[in-house]
């Protein structure tokens, strides 16, 4: 249920509709904007007369919202949410890339990406540590070490880290070194990790599921924006269809219906999403296109020797090729690229 106040509802009119709300037994979401106040009544609100707001003072309108999900539902929430990391902006006008190796091998390979990356203009660094391998024989990733390594490199580029969290129990460790928790595909309905990254204030990107609905994915961005964690960045990686030609098939289409439902922003992942290098500078323009908020691309100096996602690893001359382009692609929509500290305009089409 959503409660919007009058333009003129005092700050005790507003606090009178929250405490009639929690006495209900129902969840509370402030928004206070520069032109209204909408007050979230988060729970089952079915049985509950809409009339028992409507009467009080400094109360516009009262409307219940129809999707399942309602924190992430844009009739709730109607401005896109904008938040930064680290000195880049997500969900606005820039366009973030994120970028680096699938796994963090070793301390030359890492920092040998973050450099290549943050020069060809990523405003983040990717790298996994706690690898999900369908093989359980397959490199697992590093671990602490790893995390360790990630720190370096941060440090010596300037670029925010995004990490991808496993379990719960990796919680703890992970907030204290990243900038970014990533909830990947296998883990998009993994409830008890939504809730656990929900209580924390570090952003969550979080990967639709291998074969998970639109409405599965918002529903899943609930759990965490239920725990109070608002910053929360979707991720299209390809979906598992018949299609055998490329390791997923991309949904560009869920961009724009996405950016229609929700107001949390929405990147894509053209690495996972083809499973080749070659389709993947395509798919990236095709994102930035379509009106994605950023994209994340596997990057790696040596993929004919990477421990893992070699494939679809672009070498640094050529994604820094694929950030011109899409750099441009970014001009057209009236959009600009992000960096870690400001805007990245490469000599050449600034």
């Amino acid at each position: 249920m959503m409660i919007i106040m009058k333009a003129s509802s005092t700050p005790q009119e507003v606090e009178r509709v929250v405490d009639k709300i929690k006495s209900l037994g129902l969840a509370v979401h402030l928004s206070q904007g520069v032109e209204a106040t909408i007050i979230g009544a988060i729970g089952e609100t079915h049985s509950i007369p809409t009339d028992q707001f409507e009467v009080m003072d400094g109360v516009e309108v009262v409307q219940r919202i129809t999707q399942p999900y309602k924190l992430a539902s844009r009739q709730f929430h109607p401005e896109n949410s904008i938040f930064s990391i680290d000195g880049f902006t997500v969900g606005g006008d820039e366009i973030a890339v994120i970028a680096g190796p699938c796994s963090v091998e070793s301390r030359s390979q890492i920092l040998e990406t973050a450099h290549a990356v943050k020069e060809a203009g990523a405003s983040a660094l990717r790298g996994g540590v706690f690898k999900p391998r369908t093989s359980p024989y397959a490199f697992q990733g590093l671990g602490e070490e790893g995390l360790e390594l990630l720190a370096e490199a941060r440090e010596a580029t300037g670029l925010p880290i995004v990490v991808e969290i496993m379990s719960q129990v990796q919680l703890d460790l992970m907030v204290k070194y990243v900038d970014v928790l990533q909830v990947g595909a296998r883990n998009m309905q993994n409830f008890n990790l939504l809730r656990a990254v929900g209580e924390t204030r570090t952003p969550v990107l979080l990967k639709r599921g291998l074969s998970a609905t639109i409405e599965e994915l918002l529903m899943s961005a609930e759990y965490v924006l239920a725990g109070g964690n608002k910053q929360v960045v979707l991720c299209e990686r390809g979906i598992r269809t018949f299609e055998t030609a490329t390791r997923n098939t991309t949904d560009i289409n869920a961009i724009p219906v996405l950016k229609g439902l929700t107001h949390l922003p929405v990147i894509l992942d053209p690495s996972h999403s083809t499973g080749h290098y070659d389709y993947v500078a395509a798919v990236a323009r095709a994102a930035v296109a379509a009106g994605a908020d950023g994209i994340i691309v596997e990057v790696h100096p040596d993929p004919a020797h990477a421990v893992s996602d070699g494939r679809q690893s672009l070498k640094p001359e050529k994604f820094a090729a694929m950030v011109k382009q899409i750099g441009q692609i970014a001009q057209i929509m009236d959009r600009r690229l992000a960096s870690a500290h400001g805007s990245y305009s490469p000599q050449g089409w600034a």
